[in-house]
C-alpha cells in the first residue's frame, strides 16, 4: 500500500496508571512508589516510558509517513511523566510537545495532548470542570476535560480529550455521570463560532458507542462516530473478563467529511493493535499485554489498545 504525504493520523491512547515513582503527599498514588503495593521502581518506570513511546512512534505508519501528529492521552500522573516519554530515542526526533493540566482526580491521573509542532499549533488550551455528584451528594473528584483549540496546518480545529467517570459502582448506577461529561461538551460547543467549526472528541469515555452518554453527542447530528464499527465480539481496544469493550473512540464534526483546499477529510479509523502491543499466549493471548494485572507485575505496554483516525489534507 502506498503512502502519502498529505496524509496524518490523531490518535487516542489510555497509558494505564502512568506514574513517577515519588510519593505526592496531595495524591493517592503511594501504590505507586518503590515501597508501595506496586513496587513502582525507577527501572519499572523507565521499562515502561520506552514501550509506550515505541507504541506512539509505531501508530498509524502503515497509513502515514508519519507518527500521529496528535495523541490524546489518559491515565498520566503529570507533565513530567509525559516529557520522559518525548525525550525517549523513538520520540525525540520529532517535534512533539505537550499539553497538560492537573485535574482534581484523586488519584492524580489526567488527560493530556500532544502534538506535533511541525504540523499543529495551539491557540488556546484550557480544561473544563465535569461538575458531577456522587449518590451521597458529594462532588465526584473526576478528571476534568481538556479543551485545545488549534490549527491543523492551516485549518482551525477543536480538540476535547476526555476520561470520563468509571464504572466501579456498576454501569447503570453511573450512567447519569457520564450523561452530564456528554452535556458539559455539547455545552462548549454551543459556545464556539459557527455550526462548521471543525471538532474531535476523543477519549476513554468508559462507554460503548451505544451507550447513552454517546448517543447524547450524536443525537445532535453534528457528528460521526467512525469507531462504531469497529467493536465486534472479537475486536475492542480493551477486553474484561473475556468481553470486548471500545470505551476509547473519536468522534468527528461533519465538516471533516468535506474535500475543499485547505481543509482535512475523515479516511478511516482504527484499533492499532500489532503483534507486540497484545499476550502472545495462554487464556489471554490477543488481549492488552499490560503492565499489571491485578498486584501482578506483567511488564507490559497498557490495558487498552490505542484508537486512531487517518486524515488527508486537501491541497487543492
Amino acid at each position: 500500500m502506498q503512502k502519502q504525504d498529505d496524509r496524518y493520523t490523531i490518535a487516542f491512547y489510555n497509558l494505564e496508571n502512568f506514574f513517577d515513582t515519588k510519593n505526592d503527599p496531595y495524591l493517592l498514588d503511594d501504590d505507586f512508589t518503590p515501597k508501595g503495593f506496586r513496587k513502582w521502581t525507577k527501572s519499572k518506570f523507565w521499562k515502561k516510558v520506552k514501550k509506550i513511546s515505541r507504541a506512539i512512534s509505531k501508530i498509524g505508519l502503515e497509513d502515514s509517513e508519519y507518527p500521529p501528529v496528535l495523541v490524546g492521552m489518559a491515565e498520566v500522573e503529570n507533565k513530567g511523566v509525559i516529557e520522559s516519554l518525548l525525550q525517549t530515542k523513538k520520540l525525540r526526533d520529532f517535534d512533539y510537545d505537550v499539553i497538560h493540566f492537573d485535574s482534581p482526580d484523586e488519584r492524580g491521573i489526567d488527560t493530556a495532548l500532544i502534538y506535533d509542532k511541525q504540523h499543529f499549533s495551539v491557540l488556546d488550551a484550557e480544561t473544563i470542570p465535569l461538575l458531577v455528584q456522587n449518590t451521597n451528594g458529594d462532588r465526584d473528584l473526576t478528571r476534568d476535560i481538556l479543551y485545545v483549540h488549534g490549527k491543523l496546518h492551516q485549518e482551525e480545529i477543536h480538540v476535547f480529550v476526555n476520561h470520563w467517570p468509571s464504572r466501579r459502582e456498576g454501569a447503570e448506577e453511573t450512567s447519569y455521570k457520564r450523561i452530564k461529561a456528554a452535556e458539559t461538551i455539547l455545552n462548549k460547543v454551543e459556545q464556539l463560532q459557527g455550526n462548521n467549526s471543525n471538532i474531535i472528541i476523543m477519549g476513554d469515555f468508559n462507554d460503548d458507542p451505544n451507550s447513552e452518554s454517546i448517543k447524547t453527542i450524536m443525537e445532535t447530528g453534528r457528528f460521526i462516530n467512525p469507531m462504531k464499527k469497529l467493536l465486534s465480539p472479537i475486536s475492542g481496544s480493551a477486553n474484561y473478563r473475556g468481553k470486548w469493550s471500545l470505551f476509547d473512540q473519536i468522534l468527528l464534526s461533519h465538516s471533516f467529511l468535506n474535500y475543499e483546499a485547505g481543509t482535512h477529510s475523515f479516511v478511516k479509523a482504527k484499533i492499532f493493535s500489532p503483534r507486540f502491543l497484545k499476550e502472545w499466549k495462554g487464556r489471554y493471548k490477543g488481549n492488552p499485554f499490560r503492565t499489571f494485572a491485578g498486584g501482578r507485575y506483567l511488564g507490559g505496554y497498557s490495558d487498552h489498545f490505542p484508537v486512531y483516525i487517518v486524515l488527508d489534507e486537501n491541497k487543492s
